[in-house]
């Protein structure tokens, strides 16, 4: 008899140690989960949506230039292929020109640029996704995103971004030469996943640009960055994005997303 309570002891203690370190697992992510769920808050937002952009950009004199433009987005799958369209309506020297990606999780996305200046379908080379979006300090990865197995993630800490509490993570490529950067720190908001802030180090460790979100609404139950700003830290050299309207699940179809409509887009959908 006492042979069978000591076993059922020891079975308890083991069981409960088993739930001790399944829960603390539960409530211990690492790096590359944050990142995972970062990710898909942010650029896997619903269905589909359709957004009216503002892009403000200033230089070190405080000279502007804006945009305004019209972004279509559909996803197949949560973390999977996804499709961009991108129409400029102003100012007249980029009204016209337009921007498609599609997306392809685990190999180079395909990228082209219409330029109606010159009548001309540009495709985005690889090597050419970490170069300026529309003379932004944005680049045409900042866009669509950089994929989640590109890099290494660590989980540094958690620490309080103004009132929102952050897990912040280091991400570093996994080729090392091949992206301007050798890392980006993220500070992550718990409650919404979404990034307030990001640090860019370039290949020497140096900080050299920066990202922040300034303003975070809810339309549709989806919590959304509405404002957020890229600070190059050499140039002086700035821009400012503000979402002016976006809509989820508006019906957005995938025959949208083709080279041929580059020059003659979608009428419903860009006004």
């Amino acid at each position: 008899m006492k042979r069978f309570w000591l076993g059922l002891i020891l079975f308890l203690c083991f069981a409960s140690s088993e739930i001790v370190r399944s829960v603390y697992a539960q409530e211990s992510p690492d790096g590359k989960s944050v990142m995972n769920e970062m990710l898909t808050a942010y650029y896997y937002s619903r269905q589909d949506a359709k957004s009216e952009v503002f892009m403000r950009i200033v230089n070190r004199q405080g000279q502007t230039r804006e945009r305004r433009l019209i972004l279509l987005r559909l996803d197949e799958t949560d973390g999977g292929k996804q499709s961009y369209y991108i129409y400029f309506h102003e100012p007249p020297d980029v009204q016209g020109m337009s921007f498609l990606v599609l997306k392809h999780p685990g190999r180079d996305d395909d990228r082209w640029l219409y330029l109606p200046s010159i009548d001309l379908v540009k495709r985005i080379a690889t090597s050419d996704k970490r170069t300026s979006f529309a003379g932004s300090d944005f680049t045409y990865e900042d866009v669509s995103g950089r994929d989640l197995d590109e890099d290494d993630h660590e989980l540094l800490d958690e620490e309080s971004l103004g009132e929102r509490s952050t897990f912040v993570v280091k991400s570093t490529p996994k080729r090392f030469g091949e992206v301007e950067f050798s890392s980006r720190k993220f500070w992550i908001d718990k409650a919404t996943h979404l990034p307030l802030k990001v640090e860019h180090y370039d290949l020497k460790g140096m900080l050299y640009k920066v990202y922040e979100t300034s303003a975070i609404q809810t339309f549709q139950d989806t919590p959304t960055i509405t404002k957020a700003v890229m600070k190059d830290l050499g140039s002086g050299h700035e821009t400012e994005i503000t979402i002016k309207t976006i809509s989820y699940d508006v019906g957005i179809t995938s025959d949208l997303f083709q080279e041929r409509l580059l020059r003659r887009p979608p009428t419903k959908w860009i006004r």
